[in-house]
């Protein structure tokens, strides 16, 4: 018996199975991209809340302006403008722990604190201690401060609004409050919870396993760069930026 095995998709000389559906009778036509991509991800259908708001956060982190993933792409792209695929690949490389990246260890955080409340723990006195040893230790905390949405980050709180307007806030929503109230006790002023907080919890409290977070960012941020390298097509700046970049930086001989 062999194996090495795969549950996703096998593809028959008359039909190609996903998770047990066939792609073209019971997929096509009847699911949106948002609830195949839950299929693909989990090997379950979505319910209408996890659609739903699979749906928002893919929306609301997909395209946030001229980010290092869409300038890595376009300027990728003016050099070789044959190479759709390579400079997709280039902004996507670039989506690490600082940018999108967060979203992941946010996931790990909550799930940490949750964890520790599970086991009898204050679930205040869990969040402060977990935010002070970070401090203590010169780390920064996930999902907190931006250098452009300032006191709010409108995407977080429109998330955390939706959340409990619809009934899908739970532990670890309520985690992530009270991590901002710590860490404005700890740090000793408020810190901006950016959006990778609030879709970690929302998607840990949807059933998301934690290491999976992360995809959401990176399918968002995928069609955020393919809409620059749409117009990178139409109305080409990348080697005009990647000139700037060389005229603001100066040459110094050590």
């Amino acid at each position: 018996m062999n194996s090495a095995e795969s549950s996703i998709c096998q593809a028959y000389p008359d039909r190609v199975e996903v998770h047990g559906l066939d792609l073209c009778r019971s997929i096509m036509g009847h699911m949106s991209f948002t609830e195949y991509f839950f299929l693909l991800l989990t090997g379950h259908e979505a319910t209408s809340t996890q659609r739903e708001f699979l749906d928002l956060l893919l929306i609301s982190i997909a395209e946030h302006g001229m980010m290092p993933t869409a300038v890595a792409a376009r300027m990728t792209y003016a050099a070789d403008p044959g190479s759709l695929q390579g400079a997709l690949a280039a902004g996507l490389l670039g989506c690490g722990p600082v940018l999108l990246g967060t979203s992941e260890l946010c996931a790990k955080l909550l799930e940490e604190a949750q964890s520790r409340v599970r086991a009898g723990d204050d679930p205040l006195v869990t969040v402060e201690t977990m935010a002070s040893a970070i401090r203590k230790s010169g780390g920064k905390l996930p999902g907190f401060g931006h250098p452009v949405h300032k006191p709010l980050d409108p995407r977080a709180e429109r998330i955390l609004e939706l959340a409990d307007a619809k009934g899908a806030s739970g532990p670890h929503v309520k985690l992530a409050r009270q991590f901002r109230q710590a860490v404005e006790k700890v740090w000793g002023m408020p810190l901006t919870m950016n959006v990778s907080m609030p879709i970690a919890a929302v998607m840990l409290d949807l059933g998301f396993p934690a290491s999976i977070v992360k995809s959401v960012p990176l399918l968002a941020r995928t069609a955020g760069i393919l809409g620059h390298l749409a117009e990178e097509q139409q109305n080409s700046i990348g080697l005009w930026m990647a000139g700037k970049a060389e005229e603001a930086i100066s040459y110094r001989r050590k």
